[in-house]
This record gives C-alpha cells, sequence and structure tokens, in this order.
C-alpha cells in the first residue's frame, strides 16, 4: 500500500487569500504621451539621414558628420528612453515584487520580499515630484519606476531604502504584499 499524502485542513471562508496562488497578482500602467516623444526622435533621425543623403554643405565634412551623428544619436536616445518606459508590468508572487520596463522588460528589477519591511500605497505619484519620466533616484526619496502620474506602490525595504513604482491598481497590490508579509512573519515566527 503506497503513502497516501496528509489531508490538508478544511478552509474557513476568507482563508484562501493566504494561500500562494491567491497571493500572485500582475499590474500594469501605459503612458500613451510617451509615444509622441518618439515620434519626436525618429524626427531626429529622419533629420540626421536627411543631413548625410541631400547636404550642399560647403563648409566641410567635419561639421556635416557631426550634424549627421548629432541628430542619429539624439533620436535613438529619444526612442529607446521612451520606449523603455512607454509601459510597465509589475509582478508580486509568493516571494518578491518584480518590475519590467518598455517592451523587452529592461530595465528591470527584483525585489525579494524578504527585504521588504512594508508596503504603502500612494494615491498620486508624479513625474515632477521624481525629476521626470523613467527609473529614477533621489537621495532624500529613494528609487522610482514613474511612467505615468497616478497611483503607486511604495515599498519600505530593511536597508532603510524605498522604491516606489506607478501602478494601476496599486492598492490591491499592496493588499497582497501585506498578505505575503504576514505570511511570511508567521512562517519566520514558526521556524525559531
Amino acid at each position: 500500500m503506497r503513502d497516501q499524502p496528509p489531508e490538508l485542513p478544511a478552509q474557513e471562508d476568507g482563508a484562501e487569500a493566504a494561500t500562494p496562488q491567491s497571493a500572485i497578482w500582475t499590474g500594469r500602467a501605459t503612458n500613451r504621451a510617451q509615444w509622441l516623444l518618439a515620434a519626436g526622435g525618429a524626427a531626429c533621425i529622419a533629420l540626421g539621414v536627411e543631413l548625410a543623403v541631400d547636404s550642399t554643405w560647403t563648409s566641410g565634412i567635419a561639421p556635416l558628420l557631426m550634424s549627421v551623428i548629432g541628430c542619429v544619436a539624439a533620436g535613438l536616445l529619444v526612442i529607446y528612453g521612451t520606449l523603455a518606459f512607454v509601459h510597465v508590468a509589475v509582478k508580486v508572487d509568493d516571494d518578491s515584487l518584480e518590475v519590467r520596463c518598455g517592451h523587452i522588460g529592461l530595465p528591470r528589477r527584483r525585489i525579494p520580499l524578504g527585504d521588504v519591511v512594508g508596503a504603502d500605497f500612494a494615491p498620486r505619484v508624479t513625474p515632477r515630484q521624481w525629476g521626470g519620466w523613467g527609473y529614477r533616484w533621489r537621495p532624500e526619496k529613494g528609487t522610482a519606476v514613474v511612467v505615468r502620474r497616478g497611483e503607486g506602490v511604495v515599498l519600505r525595504l530593511g536597508d532603510g531604502r524605498v522604491f516606489t513604482v506607478t501602478v494601476d491598481d496599486a492598492e490591491a497590490a499592496v493588499r497582497v504584499i501585506r498578505a505575503r508579509l504576514r505570511l511570511l512573519s508567521t512562517t519566520k515566527a514558526a521556524e525559531a
């Protein structure tokens, strides 16, 4: 006769919120206005190509090369910077919070929930607070991923740092993170 796995005790109503399956949360935030900036970057590249192909500059090759390279480089920088931060995807699983930016998921940040001491809901996070869109760092505030103005999640880490990310339905993310933190603390207490 094979060993049977032990039966799990029946859960009370509402107890399913503590199970690992219900603790997984995903969310996104998008800023469609940044597509306008990407179009501006494409225009810079087009200007650089136009200068390279149809230039009648008589002042020499050095100024022409500097103009072409400058336009193309500025355009590529603007396009990458905007496309990398057009949207952000946030995932909370059993043991971490992961943030992926843009279409290819870079930059990416993974924060183990064991390093988190608290999670708060921020009803209004703005690019102005952080000095613009993108992946930001301010000595007095911490690190943030800001893709649009609106609600966000603020994580307080055990080493004193703070990480903020703008995401839709941030209140739900905070509830899930807090539930995971309670579960982790009871697990650690039971092990001790």
